[in-house]
């Protein structure tokens, strides 16, 4: 009979067996320290942010001429921003597992801080599910169609989020104060709109209306602060400078629209906006409140282990091909 193999000596067994688990746990703690590192990119990414505004908050206290001053905590700023974000990737979850259908408004004067919540909003949430809608000046064809076709193929199937940086209401402000509609177009866009927001609703539709609010002193600071920055100077339009001119014929419009279009199904919600980051914690806090949502649950995730082909060998790229590392 073949004699049988002698059996391995214990000691070197378990010797082995340690090894192997030293080996998985130093992977583990390798996984999580780049976990860690990624995640603090992620937060770098709202840093960036706050770090442009910081440098526009430098400028437009020079402008104002009195010293820089803190009117909120940097570390409970970023504290509730993180918290809400977090809160909105799970309102996001319930919206596309209810098939819920969300328009958020976002309207206000030229630098009022719209873009910036927007910013905020939707900086951690999937686009596919969240989308911004910013609409440029209509087409000729589009000026001879009905007035809110332009803005309906923008509305949200189930599931999905839209928000609207700047809106149909541009009847009621920019288009009127400027001219580029008749009083008749604007009365007529009066009697339709709370019809067309009731229509929207009735369909399922969740609407919900801000308007951001600031000072004539605040936006005459943003509008200088953008003259003076050539990273900002973009932002400034023949229409925004116009419209410094006529401040108080937008503030007749603005106070005409928010009586005539606030109704009980679509009511506005004024944002305190002069200061730009209590304006935003505020916004999305409010925003979290209007749609009632659950945490969706979710089977944890589990990776497949990695298959590899021995006969599997990577192709060479081109040194030309990569981009140069110059940082």
């Amino acid at each position: 009979m073949p004699r049988k193999p002698a059996p391995k000596p214990v000691k070197k067994v378990v010797r082995k067996a340690k090894k192997r688990t030293s080996r998985t746990a130093g992977d583990d703690l390798t996984m999580k320290q780049r976990i860690a590192a990624e995640m603090l990119d992620s937060f770098d990414e709202e840093l960036e942010l706050e770090i442009d505004d910081d440098r526009i908050d430098a400028m437009t206290n020079e402008f104002a001429g009195h010293s820089p001053a803190e009117t909120l905590d940097r570390r409970l700023y970023f504290k509730e921003l993180f918290r809400l974000q977090g809160e909105l990737v799970k309102l996001q979850s319930w919206v596309q597992h209810q098939g819920l259908k969300v328009v958020v408004i976002f309207e206000g004067r030229d630098s009022a801080g719209k873009g910036g919540v927007i910013k905020r909003i939707t900086q951690r949430l999937n686009p596919r599910i969240c989308r911004v809608a910013a609409l440029p000046a209509p087409s000729v064809r589009e000026r001879s169609q009905w007035y809110f076709q332009r803005y309906v193929s923008h509305l949200p199937a189930a599931g999905e989020i839209v928000l609207f940086d700047r809106s149909w209401y541009n009847r009621a402000g920019v288009e009127r104060v400027m001219g580029f509609c008749t009083e008749a177009e604007v009365e007529e866009f009066f009697r339709s709109v709370p019809e067309f927001e009731r229509m929207l609703v009735r369909s399922g539709i969740v609407l919900i209306k801000y308007w951001f609010s600031i000072t004539d002193d605040e936006q005459q600071l943003r509008f200088m602060m953008r003259i003076n920055d050539p990273l900002k100077q973009w932002k400034l339009s023949p229409m925004d400078v116009q419209s410094r001119a006529r401040w108080e014929h937008y503030t007749k419009a603005k106070e005409e629209m928010l009586e005539r279009t606030s109704i009980a199904e679509a009511p506005w919600h004024v944002v305190q906006a002069v200061d730009k980051k209590k304006a935003r914690l505020n916004c999305i806090a409010h925003l979290l409140d209007q749609i009632p949502y659950e945490e969706v649950p979710y089977s944890p995730v589990v990776l497949p282990p990695r298959i590899h082909h021995p006969d599997y060998h990577r192709t060479p790229i081109p040194a030309e091909m990569y981009v140069p590392e110059r940082y």
